[in-house]
């Protein structure tokens, strides 16, 4: 990675950047998502801020690094999926052109629920909407929800996420990843409490996993001042961290191992199988539907 003056790190503002310059920063930024993505801008931002590629302030995010991002994957020379938003989605029932494509879909996209055979049940609890698609990398092939918050989770969406633990009839081990300030790491109390209210005979397992004050120490991570007009200010120590300052590798890695410290590899053959096995079985009926149609045109 190219490596700019160390005094992008640390002053607040600075002159226009020189062609060479911006150049360098492009390639820095092309170095950064090739070897790791997908990543947000904000874990973008973080990390070239890291590496006193640039200052660490939110003129440089909005208007260098998001600017530049957007930019990049206009002209083609970075890819669209290399960036993550999961905030912008629209909302539409599934629907097909015809019954053999509805056929030949469930075929190719058919899984077995992974977790109604193992002992226990796993979900992962996230604040921030923006990095659904970071994490997604990691929950989606093991079958297990990606609770996305956006902040104070409605008491009607704990209310619809305990119902769903308690019929699991299991344990329920529950991981959450929020920014370290007084409203971040309030929100964690808060789900934990609200969950164990609204589904009291469930066993539920509930771990903060980041951000943490012994990642903050060992990863060096950037911090930021603390709002003091949030209303818990006054009950927190030290500087604030935002778990978009964890490197999109880490935050995937910590995720990972923890939904694979659930699993039961015996069960999960068995369930590999029997998958396998269903998937053969609407195989041939598709076949034989798609050959009943043509038949009868």
């Amino acid at each position: 990675m190219v490596a700019l003056p160390a005094a992008y790190g640390t002053h607040p503002t600075r002159a226009r950047r020189t062609r060479a310059e911006m150049a360098a920063l492009r390639q820095s930024i092309l170095d950064l998502l090739a070897a790791d993505h997908p990543q947000t801008c904000r874990q973008v931002f973080y990390q070239l801020s890291n590496r006193r590629l640039i200052a660490k302030t939110e003129p440089e995010y909005k208007k260098t690094v998001c600017r530049l991002l957007a930019q990049m994957r206009l002209e083609g020379e970075l890819d669209f999926g290399w960036i993550a938003d999961h905030t912008r989605w629209q909302r539409k029932p599934r629907t097909y052109g015809s019954v053999e494509e509805a056929l030949r879909q469930t075929v190719q996209f058919y899984r077995r629920a992974l977790w109604d055979a193992q002992p226990v049940y796993v979900e992962v609890w996230l604040e921030k909407d923006a990095l659904a698609g970071v994490l997604m990398e990691e929950t989606a092939p093991w079958d297990v929800p990606l609770m996305v918050t956006r902040g104070y989770p409605s008491i009607s969406y704990l209310y619809e996420a305990a119902e769903a633990i308690a019929d699991r009839g299991k344990p329920a081990h529950l991981y959450y990843l929020g920014d370290h300030d007084p409203s971040g790491v309030d929100i964690s109390r808060n789900v934990e409490v609200r969950l164990r209210e609204l589904a009291p005979k469930a066993e539920i397992h509930f771990e903060r996993i980041a951000v943490t004050p012994a990642q903050i120490r060992e990863w060096r991570l950037p911090t930021r001042p603390t709002k003091q007009t949030d209303s818990r200010a006054r009950r927190f120590v030290g500087e604030s961290v935002e778990v978009d300052a964890i490197p999109a590798r880490e935050l995937r890695t910590l995720v990972r191992e923890r939904i694979e410290h659930h699993v039961d590899r015996r069960v999960l053959e068995t369930t590999y199988a029997v998958e396998q096995s269903e998937r053969l079985i609407l195989a041939r009926l598709a076949t034989r539907e798609i050959i009943d149609a043509v038949g009868r045109d």
